[in-house]
């Protein structure tokens, strides 16, 4: 664990990746429930992939305040996924993403992350809104989305792939 915490919730902390936790992001992104939500033919990220998303969200997170992050429980320090916010490779826009382990699917644990770093982007960041998108299949964080009030925008290929965007504004003081 690192001793940066981003954010913490009941159940779950948020943390930077270290440079050495490539095979850790490789296994989450191995699992094959996981894997066929980020590329059309269900295929694992490979270690480069890995090791490049890594070294970019270290990199976003030290330029832009920005970045995902290791997920983990906070009862024992296992990593469940990652989860955090970057911006946006099309638009620039601020994103918020998040991966879980398929064993971990189902736990509440991804709208209790999604809730948590909701509330943390209006506390700390000066952008009016951020982005989300989900697999147009992918149900389960579709729901998540609109349980912590986003509301679908638009339909578009990303990835090569059917994607259903989101957006959620700043709530009026």
């Amino acid at each position: 664990m690192s001793d940066r915490v981003i954010l913490e919730t009941e159940r779950l902390r948020i943390v930077p990746w270290r440079a050495d936790q490539v095979d850790e992001l490789f296994s989450l992104h191995s699992d094959p429930l996981v894997a066929r939500f980020y590329d059309i033919a269900g295929a694992a990220w490979s270690m480069e992939k890995c090791r490049e998303r890594i070294d970019g969200w270290i990199a976003d997170f030290e330029q832009h305040g920005l970045g995902k992050h290791r997920l983990e429980s906070r009862a024992d320090g296992r990593l469940l996924g990652r989860a955090g916010f970057s911006l946006h490779a099309r638009t620039g826009e601020p994103e918020l993403g998040y991966g879980l382990f398929s064993q971990a699917w189902g736990k509440g644990y991804a709208t209790e992350i999604a809730i948590g770093l909701r509330d943390w982007f209006f506390a700390t960041r000066p952008e009016d809104y951020f982005i989300a998108f989900a697999h147009r299949d992918n149900t389960a964080s579709r729901r998540v989305l609109e349980k912590i009030g986003m509301q679908p925008t638009y339909a578009a290929m990303f990835a090569d792939m059917p994607h259903q965007f989101y957006d959620l504004k700043r709530p009026a003081p």
